[in-house]
């Protein structure tokens, strides 16, 4: 059910009474777009538990997939300290921008030193490539081509890896061992034709937590 936990007449609009919503994929936590909002938008999609923005060159309301079907159905809604900036975050039904690109963000700009931070879906797109596009010398590859019986049997072995290591209280290896275990699980994934939203959906089915708990511990 939902419920509002802020008052929102304690948000700050500028002068326009607008408010920028900055909008994420509680999925990925990719930023999808960035809009903005005025009182009505805001109630409205409190109300509707979709998004609505205001359109600032039409100036009227809009809501986010009225006419490409692709809505954007709210998580949650979250002021910032200042309470001048909106993170929406949100279920998405298809692409966010115009473009058809899921993000408005696809232009890189510049790219620093530092690595990207890990991503599970970035590996499962890799496995998926070596499945469809085989590489000669590549492990993965080597697994799909002998078959769901041999990623079987890796799986139980990793398994089996883990609990050796666990059972001697050796951390180090234990984690290491649990990250052999996941990369096969993702390889039988693949396989099975299972992805990692299929896995996240049974776990959210399985361990709803409560809104007012998770709320007071963001407290």
């Amino acid at each position: 059910m939902s419920e509002i936990f802020f008052d929102v007449t304690g948000l700050k609009y500028d002068d326009r009474g607008l408010i920028p919503a900055v909008v994420i994929d509680t999925e990925t936590r990719r930023v999808l777009m960035v809009a903005y909002m005025n009182e009505e938008s805001l109630r409205l999609s409190m109300e509707k538990g979709l998004t609505c923005f205001y359109s600032r060159s039409r100036r009227q309301l809009w809501t986010k997939g009225e006419t490409s079907g692709n809505f954007q159905h709210i998580v949650s809604i979250t002021a910032d300290c200042d309470r001048d900036t909106l993170l929406v975050e949100v279920r998405k039904d298809g692409p966010a921008c115009h473009l058809g690109t899921e993000s408005c963000f696809s232009d890189v700009i510049f790219e620093g030193d530092e690595p990207a931070a890990f991503q599970y879906q970035d590996l499962m797109d890799m496995l998926r490539g070596r499945r469809e596009n085989p590489k000669e010398g590549s492990y993965t590859t080597y697994l799909f081509e002998k078959g769901l019986d041999k990623i079987l049997k890796k799986v139980g072995e990793e398994t089996t890896e883990v609990i050796i290591a666990a059972k001697d209280c050796d951390r180090a290896n234990t984690i290491y061992e649990i990250g052999d275990l996941m990369y096969h699980v993702m390889v039988l994934m693949i396989e099975a034709g299972i992805s990692l939203d299929d896995v996240k959906r049974e776990m959210a089915s399985r361990h709803v937590i409560d809104k007012k708990v998770k709320q007071e511990k963001m407290k």
